[in-house]
């Protein structure tokens, strides 16, 4: 388990390094939702994504000699993103595996940030193999995209700026991957105000949370076939999974269809541009599967390409 004060010692290293994003409102958005809504936009974070947050914490906070050795992350591409300008930044190498599939917009700026990239096969071999056994090869610290204790701090900082400037929410929705927004999120929520309920959207294709909540244990449930790559993974971490079984109130599910008209309206009415798993959390808004009268929702990244955007959006 992760504190409040883990949170608060990250923000301190990030503190002139990661952006403090904007919060923002849409009264049309307060009329579909009935609520006041609290838009997190974490699209406007360095690499585009809230992924930057836990990568610089985690990596900032290895021993000299051991980060100089370099980093090595398996990502789909907001974490191989973030993984590749904290190196750049600390000035050391970085190493990312990266499925084959993974969006053209996310691997091309992850190979412009210097990192070296090495492809593999999302739906035929498995990635934390890849990444630990290559990680032990060369010498390299393994940074996991969510399952890790400063990993999670850093993500929580999203939810301390965002209840620093409104505090008076009573509702926290944050998209869920493998857990590791939501474990950091929940934790400051919690922390500081105890009556925030803390719920989280998934895939439909993809609630692997879900089903291992209802379990009591953690269901793998294969990587899921979503538009959101952002929120692909198999099954919770192990470490998240802990976190979010004491302090995650709910979890619940969007289609596809829904998500890519949610990108819509953030594009029509915020001039937000939103990849899929970034939208998830509006989805879940407009589509009434959350309700509150003070809702803050965590936009979680904004990495889609021109070509995918216009794909994905021109038919909504």
């Amino acid at each position: 388990m992760i504190e409040l004060a883990d949170v608060q010692a990250a923000a301190q290293r990030l503190h002139g390094v990661a952006h403090r994003t904007p919060v923002l409102t849409s009264r049309t958005l307060d009329a579909l939702a009935g609520a006041s809504v609290f838009v997190k936009a974490e699209c406007f974070q360095r690499g585009g994504a809230f992924k930057f947050r836990g990568a610089y914490n985690k990596i900032a906070s290895l021993p000299a000699n051991e980060r100089a050795q370099g980093v090595l992350a398996y990502s789909s591409g907001n974490h191989a993103q973030a993984v590749s300008i904290s190196a750049r930044l600390l000035g050391i190498p970085a190493t990312i595996v990266m499925p084959e599939d993974a969006p053209t917009a996310k691997l091309e700026a992850t190979r412009g940030y210097g990192a070296e990239i090495v492809m593999y096969d999302r739906f035929a071999d498995d990635r934390e193999e890849i990444g630990t056994r290559l990680a032990e090869e060369r010498g390299l610290v393994l940074v996991k995209p969510y399952d890790d204790p400063l990993v999670m701090a850093g993500q929580g900082t999203v939810a301390l700026e965002l209840l620093v400037e409104v505090p008076h929410l009573d509702l926290l929705v944050t998209p869920v991957g493998g857990g590791g927004l939501i474990a950091g999120c929940a934790t400051v929520a919690k922390s500081l105000r105890s009556d925030v309920r803390v719920v989280g959207v998934e895939p439909a294709t993809g609630n692997d949370t879900a089903q291992s909540l209802a379990a009591g244990t953690r269901v793998n449930i294969g990587v899921p076939r979503t538009i959101a790559d952002g929120l692909q993974a198999p099954e919770p971490g192990e470490l998240t999974f802990e976190v979010n079984r004491e302090l995650v109130d709910e979890i619940v599910t969007v289609s596809d269809e829904e998500i890519v008209e949610a990108m819509a309206f953030l594009f029509d009415r915020m001039k937000l541009v939103v990849e899929p798993s970034g939208a998830a959390g509006v989805a879940a808004l407009l589509n009434g599967r959350v309700h509150g009268t003070a809702v803050g929702v965590v936009i979680s990244g904004g990495n889609v390409g021109v070509q995918r955007f216009a794909e994905l959006v021109g038919g909504s």
